[in-house]
């Protein structure tokens, strides 16, 4: 059964703090369902893997296409460092109120304690209603006294840096960087294959059980750099129209955005590594030409919705429906 370019269903995950715009991107909402916060569009997961939406496959999550095709999905290299385990996890994310204060730990720590990678992650802001920013990294050297005082009287948000953000900002947040979402931020996320956060200050919520979120402070102490001087960045993106530019490099995924209003045409045989698509503006549809399996060769893409291509297939062309936005993600060595 040839390979071809996968779609998933996305797991969506109601959440306090969620809003009421990703989830009009999808089909199968619930009628019922409300404050739809995350939309995980490739997931390998545990608990909550993606399904193959389209084609042959359908049905099939994506921890049952790393079992068959391992190296041909993944990529050498890739299946190499990551067997059957896909090392990325990409969503989108609607903040209606502010995300807790928190922290993820590094790929040692998380190993070693959570048997788990840990979580490096990087933020493409789309449009919001309202006045988008986020919290990133400490204004000044903290110790772990200040922070539990900061926590016990309210003010830790006042020793963060914050950055009013809009359209094409890209936020990368290295592991061990406090940081939030604030209210009325949208964003593309990817990510390393974790769900490790740990809360420092969630602003003395109460969930729907009238209980107040866990939090985790004494993990995020040891796994914290308290430093205000560190790799983390949020910076403009200038879209390259009809071409591709570099938006982060980094030795967990490398991501282009793609600004497309006429067919373009994408090269990946240098490549040892799978290629994902999330759509973050319009519409297209994504053809592989070099795919054996003709009846799926072509998937329609459209905003909220990610696009998988396998390792072997290289020569991709996409085609956009008046114009579209993609991030493409990989890996490289």
């Amino acid at each position: 059964m040839a390979l071809y370019p996968f779609k998933f269903k996305p797991q969506l995950f109601h959440k306090l703090w969620g809003g009421h715009t990703i989830e009009k991107w999808y089909d199968h909402i619930p009628a019922d369902y409300e404050n739809v916060g995350e939309a995980w569009v490739i997931s390998d997961i545990d608990k909550y893997p993606t399904e193959v939406a389209n084609g042959s496959h359908e049905g099939d999550s994506l921890q049952d296409l790393l079992e068959v095709y391992m190296d041909e999905l993944v990529g050498e290299h890739v299946y190499e460092v990551f067997g059957n385990q896909f090392p990325l996890l990409m969503k989108f994310i609607d903040a209606t109120d502010d995300l807790s204060i928190q922290v993820h730990p590094g790929d040692e720590y998380a190993i070693e304690n959570e048997n788990s990678l840990g979580k490096t992650e990087m933020w493409y802001v789309m449009p919001a209603k309202g006045n988008s920013a986020i919290y990133l990294g400490w204004k000044q050297q903290m110790n772990a006294s200040l922070i539990h005082s900061a926590i016990g009287d309210g003010t830790l948000a006042d020793y963060l840096r914050e950055y009013k953000v809009h359209e094409g900002d890209v936020a990368f947040i290295p592991a061990g960087t406090v940081h939030a979402m604030r209210r009325d931020t949208i964003v593309a996320e990817i990510q390393e294959n974790s769900d490790l956060t740990y809360r420092l200050y969630d602003y003395n919520r109460v969930g729907n059980d009238g209980k107040k979120r866990p939090l985790k402070l004494d993990k995020a102490l040891q796994v914290m750099d308290f430093s205000p001087e560190n790799d983390a960045t949020c910076l403009p993106t200038t879209p390259h129209m009809d071409g591709a530019v570099n938006i982060k490099k980094t030795p967990y995924f490398t991501t282009n955005l793609l600004a497309l209003t006429k067919t373009a045409q994408r090269d990946y045989a240098p490549l040892d590594s799978f290629v994902a698509y999330m759509c973050v503006e319009g519409e297209c549809t994504v053809t592989a030409l070099d795919c054996e399996n003709e009846e799926n060769k072509t998937a329609s893409l459209r905003l909220g919705e990610a696009v998988l291509i396998p390792a072997v297939l290289n020569d991709i062309v996409i085609t956009p429906k008046g114009h579209c936005k993609l991030l493409e993600i990989y890996l490289e060595e």
